[in-house]
């Protein structure tokens, strides 16, 4: 293969490497899309174990080009996708940003969420409406102040049940090293269309024992924040199973919900 052109951008006189198809490079593309293009026309018809063998290909060629889709949506798009970059108190251990505010989800949407649905690897709905008329929409972020790629927007018309959260599964790593004089710290960009009070509450498994931590939101302006301090947990340090936030939203009937960024920290407790 030849080696990648250089090129050179006129308006800041930088020069950057630029790799376009070669002859060969075109001739390959051409040779695997007419593969493919003929293998879904016939696929109807295709002998059982021949469309068995290209459905094993099919998957293992999705699964590199959804990848590589992934990284270059964020690599090319403002806010810049897959951004883990926002403001961190100085002697932050652990950051993190869901995957919800990094990158592009599928399905984007949905209407009349179930109560435990998934809407995002490690995110769940969970409500106790008999008839739901919930909806959920990941939309793009766009004003100045966004550094998270995405955000979630939320519709809730008529509510019949007794609750409405949002859970948030941390990664496992947010747990290494954690110790009770620690401090975890959850960031959000939120806006609701109606007044309503909204909670989050830090779950901490160590067992068979939950240690929770409740906080109300402040929603006076739309940058919101509060510290969970594990001084007053009952956590074993070094045997913590899990650990997830729940958002939790009281009387969110004919509400609309924007949460357009979502992070958290953790970061040593100041000695005195």
């Amino acid at each position: 293969m030849n080696e990648p052109e250089v090129l050179t951008s006129e308006n800041s006189g930088q020069t950057s490497v630029a790799t376009r198809f070669t002859f060969k490079d075109r001739f390959v593309f051409q040779r695997m899309m007419a593969y493919w293009t003929g293998a879904a026309r016939d696929a109807e018809s295709t002998e059982l174990s021949t469309l068995r063998a290209d459905r094993q290909k099919a998957r293992q060629l999705r699964g590199a080009i959804d990848k590589l889709l992934y990284v270059a949506d964020s690599r090319l798009a403002l806010p810049r996708v897959g951004s883990n970059t926002f403001p961190k108190p100085p002697g932050t251990r652990w950051s993190w940003r869901p995957p919800l505010w990094r990158g592009p989800i599928t399905p984007k949407g949905a209407v009349g969420l179930s109560n435990a649905e998934e809407i995002s690897p490690g995110m769940k709905v969970f409500h106790d409406c008999a008839v739901s008329e919930l909806t959920f929409r990941q939309i793009r972020n766009n004003r100045e102040e966004d550094l998270a790629a995405f955000g979630l927007r939320m519709d809730v018309l008529g509510f019949g049940g007794s609750f409405l959260s949002v859970a948030i599964d941390l990664p496992a790593d947010a747990a290494e090293g954690l110790r009770k004089r620690d401090i975890l710290s959850v960031h959000a960009l939120m806006s609701i269309e109606r007044p309503a009070a909204v909670f989050a509450r830090l779950n901490i498994k160590c067992g068979p024992n939950t240690s929770q931590l409740v906080e109300e939101l402040p929603l006076s302006t739309r940058a919101v924040a509060v510290d969970f301090d594990l001084a007053y947990t009952d956590i074993v340090e070094n045997r913590i199973e899990a650990m997830w936030l729940d958002l939790i939203f009281d009387e969110p009937a004919m509400n609309l919900i924007f949460i357009n960024d979502l992070t958290f920290c953790r970061y040593p407790r100041a000695e005195v």
